[in-house]
């Protein structure tokens, strides 16, 4: 069984503006699914409905195999925690303690669960010590980490992110790299919407090419980056996989690579030659 899947899902907004057109998605039990594709695809459109934020025009949303519906929808929110791609739009209490306990007080869970689980939360996203700061003082980067801490603390089965390593420096994208592996070291299904495709082969088990509302293909990160979608989609390669491209352009005796560490090995076999 899935934990998260559509069937046929189309959403048309009030001003006619149809953002998906019979999307087929779904994500397994303890695996890092990414959703790429340009400004206006439908990614955040598409994660609004995976915890009832938004509601399909047409065709279906099913959480652990069973759709969506108001019989079900704290439960549906229990088990799917999503992190908006601007942290101002979710962080909003005076200190970082509260912002990050709101979720599971609300639970109601005891005192003692809470402390437990905001101090735990804290600590993965690596922000133990800025209890008492105010989100307002933080970075932008710190300000998502904390977004994210929010949403841990709830322990949802599936981590839906949209946008997580926008505006971030190179070390604040480091940072939640090394905390979607964690997840999936503790068994979360995360789902992340992304732009930065150099980051995805280093995560994504599968990958999700959105285009004008449709999904444009589905495969593994090495089937995805090798169509021609990526740029009628109007993405691009990760650099890796366009340097070694443009080598083997060249003439050079090289296949193809998503990772450095991928390249790495191509090129020492081509030096070895």
């Amino acid at each position: 069984m899935h934990i998260i899947e559509t069937r046929d899902l189309d959403h048309v907004y009030p001003d006619g503006t149809q953002a998906l057109k019979g999307v087929n998605f779904e994500a397994h039990r303890n695996e890092i699914v990414a959703v790429i594709g340009a400004n206006g695809a439908g990614k955040t459109t598409l994660f609004k409905h995976f915890n009832g934020l938004l509601k399909p025009s047409s065709g279906r949303v099913l959480i652990q195999g069973e759709e969506i519906g108001k019989d079900n929808l704290l439960q549906v929110r229990k088990t799917v925690g999503l992190v908006f791609q601007n942290p101002d739009d979710q962080l909003f209490a005076p200190s970082v303690w509260q912002d990050v306990a709101f979720g599971p007080m609300n639970l109601g869970l005891a005192a003692e669960v809470v402390e437990h689980r905001v101090r735990e939360a804290l600590e993965m996203v690596g922000m133990s010590g800025f209890e008492e700061r105010a989100p307002h003082h933080l970075s932008y980067g710190q300000k998502k980490r904390v977004a994210i801490a929010g949403i841990l603390a709830m322990e949802p089965h599936v981590m839906v992110m949209d946008e997580p390593t926008s505006g971030l420096d190179p070390g604040g994208v480091a940072k939640i790299v090394a905390l979607l592996q964690r997840l999936r070291e503790l068994g979360m299904s995360t789902i992340i919407a992304t732009h930065d495709v150099d980051i995805v082969p280093a995560f994504a088990d599968r990958v999700y090419l959105l285009h004008h509302g449709q999904v444009a293909l589905e495969g593994t990160p090495e089937e995805v980056f090798a169509s021609e979608m990526i740029e009628e989609s109007h993405l691009r390669l990760p650099y890796v996989a366009q340097l070694l491209k443009d080598l083997k352009d060249e003439g050079y005796d090289l296949g193809t690579a998503l990772t450095i560490g991928e390249a790495r090995k191509e090129l020492l076999r081509l030096l070895g030659d």
